[in-house]
């Protein structure tokens, strides 16, 4: 885990990958959880019968947004932020989903610090964020997620 104090910290990282989390296995109850959360109980996520007999896939998949919302646990395993007064979740730039997250799968969150800038005391960090999957070539999204800390 790498431990960032300061703006000085974050940007010595700048341009290095930070870390790659732990794996997490996305199950059936995790799906079916986000999709009552999120209301979108389309049938590839949640039927599993339908699913596995129908479906393009030959089992349900984790919503495209259920991978995202991992974001900031997994970030959490890779990079412990002190001294930090408030932290925003800016925004999500140039995000491209490359292949479907079967139920079952284990992801991790590989994270490159692409860029740190200090805006007048609020410092702005793009992180280049990949989900991997166990045992895939490609991964399930690569993207930019961008953070603001007040220290």
């Amino acid at each position: 885990m790498v431990i960032i104090n300061n703006f000085e910290d974050y940007k010595r990282l700048e341009g290095t990958v930070a870390g790659t989390s732990s794996w997490h296995t996305i199950d059936q109850v995790q799906i079916n959880r986000f999709a009552d959360a999120t209301l979108d109980h389309q049938w590839i996520h949640v039927d599993e019968k339908r699913a596995e007999e129908q479906g393009p896939y030959r089992s349900t998949i984790a919503h495209g947004y259920l991978t995202l919302s991992l974001i900031p646990y997994l970030w959490k395993q890779i990079a412990e932020v002190r001294n930090v007064k408030m932290e925003i979740n800016y925004g999500i730039e140039n995000f491209r989903f490359g292949v479907p997250v079967k139920v079952n799968n284990q992801v991790c969150l590989q994270a490159k610090i692409k860029c740190v800038n200090n805006l007048k005391g609020t410092v702005k960090v793009t992180v280049e964020a990949k989900l991997l999957i166990r045992d895939q070539l490609k991964p399930a999204y690569t993207g930019d997620v961008i953070f603001l800390y007040h220290f």
